[in-house]
């Protein structure tokens, strides 16, 4: 074999090495981020709410725009609402243990009902005392 033809042989096996490797960090990437991500999305964030109290609060943030999945189409934002806090959020049931939700369904038609304004009127003071808690630490820093 001439010598020529050796260096580019020895160019194309180089080529080669790098695009193997360049193959092999993409899939151990890949799968390091795979197990990342089924490490996260087997946790859930926890609440200090019960069920109710729980959806009163998204259901407030999303009916008043502030969180969307779809601020166009009223019921596909709904729908993904409550399937996005089903996979990720759990709320303090009996005793205070930590319950996952199984259907939320249920609690935001509640909130939507004219029967249940008294109760988000009774969340909603609780929460902004809440909130006025907070800005009056912040105001005394």
């Amino acid at each position: 074999m001439k010598r020529g033809k050796q260096i580019e042989f020895f160019n194309i096996i180089l080529k080669f090495d790098e695009r193997l490797r360049l193959l092999e960090d993409l899939v151990s990437e890949t799968d390091m981020d795979n197990k990342v991500q089924s490490v996260f999305s087997k946790e859930k964030c926890k609440s200090c709410y019960s069920k109710i109290d729980f959806a009163q609060l998204f259901y407030i943030l999303m009916d008043e725009g502030l969180l969307f999945f779809d601020n166009v189409d009223e019921k596909n934002n709904r729908s993904k609402f409550q399937i996005f806090l089903e996979n990720n959020f759990t709320y303090a049931g009996d005793e205070g243990e930590q319950s996952k939700i199984k259907s939320i369904s249920r609690q935001f038609s509640e909130c939507k009902g004219y029967t249940y304004k008294v109760k988000q009127i009774k969340f909603l003071n609780e929460f902004i005392a809440v909130m006025q808690d907070r800005k009056r630490r912040l105001e005394s820093w």
